[in-house]
């Protein structure tokens, strides 16, 4: 293909994220986000060149009035006539797509179908393919599945101890996400470990608003927390992670709550926004800590032995531990949670280096802990790379 830059889109229920990117460099070319769509106040934007400018948003305040609004940002650059295709970030796969695809009407119909396991964002997926098929009608379009790099796990990781038919009639099971996260920063753990993909052997800790641990044996997936949804797994910043299934049922039963309420309350209002009683932000909540707020300060020792408990019970999953990754906003930039977890992991062999921990944040990758024992390397994230890459070498094939 003469015309080599993807279009990535990753649309959610408000907003389009977007951004053009060279696929084998990595190279961005332009970057975005349209946000409060459906509001008065929705606008986009752009970022090129280091410079960043924001328009408001027009008439229907939409999906698609964002995405026109980045065609006419994109002929304005000369940058429209350099896309090969358009790749999607798609949240919840299943068991059907364990790899990037082309979409036609059966992925979509799939998509579709897939739905009832990711509501809030597989129906907003879709709506970004319908709207770039109509405006970029010439151009391929690629789904690029979250859950995908999670379909190595074996049963004995991805099924509940649910009545099997559960599973078999209704695909009720773990399907993990941030699988292009832990796809990435694995591949880059391998370069700091000095080992191919197939012989490594990580803990990747993806840690933002939405959280998950992964085990990766020999570069694979073979285990990880978030589940049939992105609520199970460690707390987050409004999600609770674990919780006793049978708090739901008390919930209902005794206090009257409703089962929409209850989603409301594990989805939205628990996590670091729950325990602390102040925010979901993680930046605030260390902020508060240091001023004495004792409430901030057990949400975040919660957030921070939950990681590490969850990491130390993933090594049962592995042969040997080269090393446990941190990315994702909280990950990648919080040296007091890298701090607070892996002063808890002393008994996997972990030997914190204060010095290099502090110095890695914003944008800075390498390794955290001594020359000794094994290693913690934050590793930025780089998800629409991937999808930018795995687009191209599929429209290759």
């Amino acid at each position: 293909m003469s015309n080599k830059n993807i279009l990535v889109i990753n649309c959610g229920s408000s907003s389009v994220k977007f951004s053009v990117i060279e696929p084998n460099s990595g190279d961005l070319l332009l970057s975005g986000l349209a946000e409060r769509l459906g509001d008065n106040e929705a606008c986009i934007t752009f970022k090129h060149d280091g410079e960043k400018s924001t328009v408001g948003l027009c008439d229907k305040k939409d999906h698609s009035e964002a995405i026109r609004a980045l065609v006419e940002k994109l002929n304005a650059l000369a940058l429209t006539n350099t896309i090969s295709a358009v790749g999607h970030r798609i949240v919840h796969g299943g068991e059907r797509y364990a790899a990037p695809c082309i979409v036609d009407q059966t992925v979509a119909n799939a998509i579709a179908d897939l739905a009832k396991l990711a509501p809030l964002h597989n129906r907003a997926n879709l709506t970004g393919i319908e709207v770039c098929q109509n405006i970029f009608s010439d151009l391929p379009q690629t789904a690029v599945f979250d859950t995908a790099f999670h379909q190595t796990m074996p049963k004995t990781a991805f099924l509940y101890g649910l009545p099997y038919e559960l599973y078999q009639e209704h695909a009720i099971r773990r399907y993990g996400f941030h699988g292009t996260s832990h796809y990435f920063v694995s591949r880059q753990a391998a370069e700091f470990a000095n080992k191919s993909v197939d012989q490594l052997n990580v803990i990747s800790a993806h840690l933002g608003n939405g959280c998950s641990v992964c085990a990766i044996k020999n570069g694979q997936s073979v285990d990880t927390s978030l589940g049939l949804t992105p609520l199970e797994g460690v707390m987050m910043g409004t999600r609770s992670g674990d919780v006793d299934p049978g708090v739901i049922f008390h919930m209902v039963d005794q206090l009257g709550y409703s089962i929409g309420e209850i989603n409301d309350i594990f989805n939205k209002q628990s996590g670091l926004l729950g325990v602390s009683q102040l925010s979901n932000d993680c930046r605030t909540i260390e902020e508060a800590v240091d001023k004495g707020n004792e409430q901030a300060a057990l949400a975040l020792d919660m957030f921070c032995y939950r990681i590490a408990k969850s990491i130390a019970s993933y090594c049962a999953a592995l042969p040997s531990l080269d090393g446990v990754i941190f990315t994702g906003g909280i990950g990648e930039n919080s040296a007091l949670v890298r701090s607070k977890i892996l002063k808890q992991l002393h008994l996997i062999g972990v030997q914190l280096d204060e010095s290099r921990n502090n110095d890695t944040c914003f944008g800075k990758s390498g390794r955290i802990t001594s020359d000794q024992g094994v290693a913690a390397w934050v590793i930025p994230t780089n998800e629409e790379w991937v999808i930018a890459k795995q687009t191209y070498q599929l429209l290759q094939e």
